[in-house]
């Protein structure tokens, strides 16, 4: 005969119980586990010895990954260091506010005025609207003005809609991207670069640059030498590429979520010598651009990633991104036009 249990045992049995269903029921709201990663297929021989003959030959410091978004293959040069991202961090950004619309925590109709306060720094192309009483947009426009134009304050005023960098970075994290940091805002980020504590008047005119050139030249290059080191914003080209061929695929929003941010991508204006000069007639683009600071003949974070699209349909998630560069404009362009080219010819090359 089983012995008769304990008085304990009896208060105490239903209580575990109790706190068992809880646990279960506990576990139902968390985010659901990312399955493994799929090992990728091999790359095309021909296109990673093109991709690595071109960063090598490029003076500077040069990521490149491409990945097919069908079939899952990456080329890679550098391909998982971190890189400054500038600009094309507003990606995931606005990959943010798409999932909170998703979500239906905020509609991309919810109606946005922007005033002077509002205004970040360096390219804000939003600032020319500004009127007394201020503009009158939505977050719909918000995200053209910052992915399109590259508008730091609309990407400032979005990370504010959405309560900051954390909840970038949470869905980053729950979507497994991978090496991928964001959530500064603008001004935040260009000021400590650059060495300067913020001020609201640093918006307008060339106030930002005339504070910055106050500071010392050693301290200001010390500052750059260790952003690019280790940047704030950093991002492999790896994980940006697998980023955008995951969006492309459908992946990380909704149809509708995915097919307007889409949208919205192609209709970027910015870096129109970069990868979408290397590209044969007949091909798409959808991509972003990213510019940092410089420092007399030095550049940093110059980027451009994107999918680009042949006439066949197939598709191709591309980073091409430099850390630090002492090469003008036009032979950085090049360096990119030149992968994208690379890529076209794969391609065609079947």
């Amino acid at each position: 005969m089983s012995p008769r249990p304990s008085r304990a045992g009896r208060v105490f049995a239903p209580l575990l119980a109790v706190a068992a269903l809880i646990a279960l029921s506990a576990c139902a709201l968390c985010p659901t586990r990312l399955p493994p990663p799929h090992p990728h297929p091999p790359a095309p021989a021909a296109l990673s010895e093109r991709l690595a003959e071109l960063a090598k030959g490029f003076d500077g410091k040069a990521g490149v990954a491409v990945e097919d978004v069908q079939s899952g293959w990456i080329a890679a040069w550098d391909g998982q260091s971190l890189y400054p991202q500038q600009s094309v961090a507003k990606l995931w950004v606005a990959l943010t506010v798409m999932d909170a619309a998703d979500r239906r925590l905020l509609s991309l109709s919810d109606p946005v005025t922007v005033r002077s306060a509002d205004m970040s720094v360096f390219n804000q192309p939003m600032q020319k609207m500004l009127v007394d009483d201020g503009y009158q947009t939505t977050i719909d426009g918000l995200l053209a003005w910052a992915i399109a134009q590259s508008d730091n304050a609309a990407n400032d005023i979005l990370l504010r809609e959405v309560r900051g960098g954390r909840a970038v970075r949470r869905a980053l994290r729950q979507r497994g991207m991978g090496d991928i940091r964001a959530g500064e805002s603008e001004r935040a980020l260009e000021s400590d670069i650059a060495g300067v504590r913020w001020r609201p008047e640093y918006s307008f005119g060339q106030a930002f640059w005339e504070a910055r050139d106050k500071i010392p030249l050693a301290e200001r290059q010390a500052r750059l030498d260790a952003y690019v080191a280790n940047p704030k914003d950093g991002a492999s080209p790896i994980a940006i590429a697998d980023g955008l061929a995951r969006l492309d695929r459908g992946e990380l929003l909704s149809p509708a979520g995915t097919a307007r941010l889409l949208q919205i991508l192609a209709l970027t204006q910015t870096g129109p010598l970069r990868l979408k000069a290397g590209l044969p007639v007949g091909w798409r683009i959808a991509h972003k651009t990213g510019t940092g600071q410089d420092l007399g003949d030095e550049s940093t974070g110059y980027n451009d990633v994107g999918l680009i699209t042949a006439p066949d349909g197939r598709t191709y998630a591309v980073a091409v991104m430099i850390a630090a560069t002492r090469r003008p404009i036009p032979d950085r362009q090049a360096f990119m036009a030149a992968v994208a080219a690379a890529v076209a010819a794969q391609h065609d090359a079947g």
